[in-house]
């Protein structure tokens, strides 16, 4: 065989150097990767009242009398291969300032994880705080709401909280007591700021609402926006205010406007509300304001000095005919002192 000269020492030496890495590459995933990072908590297939359309549940809905006991499973699913230990929790619900879906709680399971929780988040109780569900398995954890006595009638959300190793899922509890139900929706707070209208919509019934908001303008000159009525991205809980935007892109550049807010809901809840806009454009008219201001320094300077130019000398410069008198007066005064 010829010895290997020029590149082809290189070249085969690459070659065992690509294989040496492919071979570590191809080295299957420890358990600490995959472990804690695929699994997933979810409702049990088959129980509750509503299934999504792939046969699922997407959240739980349970309803009943006060006083009764309610009962599902949820269904925990560790994909990975290494056994996961997964801690859970009981929550009540609420929306964030921008309407996301919340729960209550810091996560600290050593009071049943229920601090905070006032409502739904106490009256669930899981069969177990914890479950360890082994690598390719799915566990089923049985779970009760008992509805107090005197619990008032509407929707009363809340959660099931699942964590490991720092990550967290809340599975929705959507709770209803039997009973008269009362939707009642306000819009509240409207302004405008540059191109975005600001509003604040406040759920006051005890029915969860799923909103939906028409906006219109009008300005000196006409009609300026008209947007139909839309469903917004909000399950508005009951009890609970939200803070929400509206993006008025095209907004008018000079123009006096009326903005007016519509929002509706099932069952009859509607709330209308209205604020006023003002568009001026603040840059030209405050160049226009610095151009004129300018102008009129320069004028006053100008015509200070044009005056100054003016004036005769006599008036604001020395008298020479007065110190010429004092001077005679000065004369006459020693020469009188020397007679003397």
């Amino acid at each position: 065989m010829p010895p290997l000269t020029g590149h082809a020492p290189r070249a085969v030496l690459a070659a065992l150097l690509c294989a040496f890495v492919c071979a570590f590459s191809a080295t299957p995933a420890t358990a600490a990767d995959r472990s804690g990072t695929d699994w997933t908590a979810q409702p049990a297939a088959g129980g509750g009242t509503r299934s999504g359309e792939d046969g699922g549940r997407p959240y739980f809905y349970l309803e009943g009398l006060p006083g009764t006991v309610l009962q599902d499973r949820l269904s925990v699913t560790n994909p990975g291969t290494a056994p996961v230990t997964v801690r859970l929790r009981g929550a009540d619900a609420y929306n964030a300032e921008g309407g996301d879906f919340t729960v209550r709680g810091t996560g600290d399971f050593t009071v049943r994880g229920t601090e905070d929780s006032t409502g739904t988040g106490t009256w669930l109780r899981l069969a177990a705080d914890r479950v360890t569900v082994p690598a390719r398995t799915r566990a089923e954890v049985p779970f009760s709401v008992t509805v107090p006595a005197g619990a008032s009638p509407g929707d009363h959300p809340g959660a099931i909280v699942a964590e490991n190793s720092g990550r967290s899922v809340g599975v929705r509890v959507h709770l209803r007591v039997s009973g008269p139900t009362l939707t009642a929706l306000t819009v509240e707070e409207v302004s405008v700021s540059g191109r975005t209208i600001h509003y604040t919509l406040v759920n006051r019934g005890n029915a969860a609402l799923a909103p939906r908001l028409a906006v219109s303008a009008d300005g000196a000159f006409g009609t300026l926006l008209r947007r139909e009525a839309r469903n917004l991205p909000v399950d508005l809980l009951p009890g609970q205010r939200v803070k929400l935007t509206e993006p008025w892109r095209d907004a008018p550049a000079l123009d006096s406007a009326t903005v007016r807010l519509r929002v509706t809901a099932a069952g009859g809840a509607q709330s209308e509300a209205t604020a006023p806009a003002v568009f001026v454009p603040w840059a030209p008219v405050t160049g226009g304001a610095l151009l004129v201001l300018a102008a009129a320094a320069a004028g006053a300077y100008a015509y200070r000095l044009r005056r100054s130019h003016r004036r005769p000398p006599g008036r604001d410069g020395p008298d020479h005919g007065d110190a010429a008198r004092t001077t005679a007066g000065r004369r006459h005064s020693v020469k009188a002192g020397a007679e003397l």
